[in-house]
């Protein structure tokens, strides 16, 4: 018997990650196991905001959008994993590492955004992510990313 999938809609997103729009790129999770990896995903709409500008004549999703997509993939799974939220803490990127830009990303696209947990020590998560557009990689990146307790 195959393994249950653990989904999340959005209106369980909104439990585990601050952003709203126009700045929530995760719109569904798939499938997570605590501690270990998620995969969720992007629906990549020609409405989003940044294509009025980028580039309005051949729309392309920044790359630096990409990889914030997998960082909030990666939040959801480090807050699903400490059982936290946003009311609690927010994880802040640090830093990132080997940073691939292998295929455009464009309107009409879904991103695939899977998360891995390389190591997670104290309030330090580093996640390995990639984000697939019709089973090719688009993008890869090494996330480290603090968690700060909100302070009243």
């Amino acid at each position: 018997m195959p393994a249950v999938k653990r989904q999340l809609t959005i209106t369980d997103i909104f439990k585990y990650l601050p952003h709203r729009y126009p700045f929530l790129l995760v719109d569904r999770v798939l499938d997570y196991d605590p501690g270990q990896f998620l995969t969720g995903i992007k629906n990549v709409s020609i409405n989003e905001p940044f294509f009025t500008g980028h580039f309005p004549d051949n729309p392309v999703m920044p790359g630096v959008l990409v990889i914030e997509a997998l960082a909030q993939a990666g939040a959801i799974l480090a807050h699903l994993s400490t059982h936290t939220s946003p009311q609690d803490s927010v994880f802040y990127l640090a830093s990132l590492d080997n940073a691939k830009f292998k295929q455009i990303v464009r309107p009409g696209d879904q991103m695939v955004l899977e998360i891995k947990v390389m190591s997670h020590k104290k309030s330090f998560w580093k996640i390995a992510g990639q984000a697939l557009v019709n089973d090719k990689i688009a993008a890869s990146v090494e996330i480290l990313s603090a968690m700060r307790e909100i302070q009243p």
